[in-house]
């Protein structure tokens, strides 16, 4: 669990980029709550936002690198970090349902080129149907006679929803089977009935899109099912059957996604530490550095203790999903739970180590407290990452 050279010169590159392009602006984007096109242009001239970075990243055989570079983004600042990132999650879509030849042809659309870069949107949630995925509304309906899926509902809280080049949908085919009735579909910016509703005002990672996507009798060809009809028709075979069937469209993404989730919320943590930790050492009070006061130095201690933890939690899975190898124990959510609920926890300490100046909006750590919470929320609540490891452990269907 250690880097190689090659990881750990990933790590300084995206470290340097987080100091020179991502601290200097964080604020100012924060404030302004807008998709920060000039920075999204900037990681994509040099590398870092970009299909080819991604595929190295992921063909990492040990997993890691793409843990590291996204620590080091975060520890930048999350809400640029979900700006170049978020496309990420609809990448995870494709790579959990398509097949290879629909990720070849729409993985690198996600990114869009050096000079023309773009975003994509990962939609499952709706306003009845966040962490229970088994009820969405929206319903995709085949058309036989012109091979077209028709889609029609509305997604809630979508990170770059309606601004993206490539919206990958889960759906409902089947609303008998529930969960298990469910498919993904790819559908391109531009196409009839798909359209941005409602964008949601944040409290935290404020750089970051999110919004609602509305389909209205949205029609898609019927190739952009990610992988293909028979593949659905077969599993949905499966289910009415009562057999056991492969994992449903959402949740599988989710489980890929979990560690990334994970190590962008310990690169939150991270800075809040590091800030603590410096001004414990430069502030006097009563004749001597704060650190100096046992209080303030055990806080410190335990939240790079938590820190150390929870990476190690997010490494493990990350490692397991490289070399294939299942979460039988909820690794995945382990990592996903330990490593957000530390973001939380520790920005949290920083904040009273820091007293009344971290309370203010020119301190980073507000900031970085503000984006900590969305982790606890977003792509599964800590209260259901604990009900997934449960039932991993139980063996039992636990409610």
């Amino acid at each position: 669990m250690s880097l190689n050279s090659d990881q750990r010169t990933i790590q300084t590159w995206v470290h340097d980029f987080a100091v020179s392009s991502m601290r200097p602006i964080a604020h100012e984007w924060d404030e302004r709550e807008e998709t920060p096109w000039p920075f999204i242009q900037e990681a994509a001239s040099i590398g870092i936002y970009s299909f080819e970075f991604f595929a190295n990243a992921y063909a990492d055989p040990s997993g890691l690198t793409l843990m590291v570079a996204l620590e080091e983004l975060a520890w930048g600042d999350a809400g640029l970090c979900m700006s170049i990132m978020g496309s990420t999650l609809a990448v995870a879509g494709l790579l959990a349902a398509g097949t290879p030849e629909q990720q070849m042809e729409w993985i690198p659309a996600c990114f869009g080129t050096p000079s023309d870069p773009q975003v994509a949107a990962f939609a499952v949630s709706e306003a009845d149907a966040g962490s229970d995925v088994s009820s969405l509304r929206t319903r995709a309906v085949y058309d036989e006679a012109s091979d077209e899926w028709v889609l029609n509902g509305t997604k809630a809280w979508i990170t770059n929803g309606g601004i993206a080049a490539v919206h990958v949908v889960v759906a409902t085919v089947d609303p008998t089977l529930g969960a298990r009735g469910q498919a993904s579909f790819v559908i391109p910016a531009g196409t009839p009935g798909l359209r941005m509703g409602a964008k949601f005002q944040k409290m935290g990672i404020r750089a970051s899109h999110t919004a609602e996507v509305i389909l209205d009798d949205c029609r898609i060809p019927g190739r952009f099912l990610l992988g293909g009809r028979d593949r659905l028709e077969e599993r949905l075979a499966r289910a009415r059957e009562g057999a056991r069937s492969s994992q449903q469209a959402a949740m599988a993404t989710f489980e890929l996604s979990r560690p990334a989730v994970g190590a962008q919320a310990i690169g939150i943590a991270r800075a809040a530490f590091e800030f603590a930790l410096d001004h414990a050492k430069e502030r006097v009070q009563f004749g001597r550095p704060i650190i100096e006061n046992q209080a303030v130095s055990f806080a410190l201690t335990d939240m790079a203790t938590t820190i150390d933890s929870a990476r190690l939690l997010v490494w493990r899975a990350a490692s397991m999903a490289a070399q294939q190898q299942p979460f039988e124990r909820g690794e995945g959510s382990m990592a996903k739970l330990a490593a957000s609920e530390a973001a939380v926890s520790v920005t949290r300490q920083a904040l009273q180590i820091l007293g009344g100046y971290g309370y203010t909006r020119e301190c980073p750590v507000e900031r970085w407290h503000r984006d900590s919470l969305i982790y606890t929320i977003f792509e599964g609540t800590s209260e259901i990452q604990r009900l997934i490891i449960a039932r991993n452990l139980s063996g039992l269907k636990l409610r």
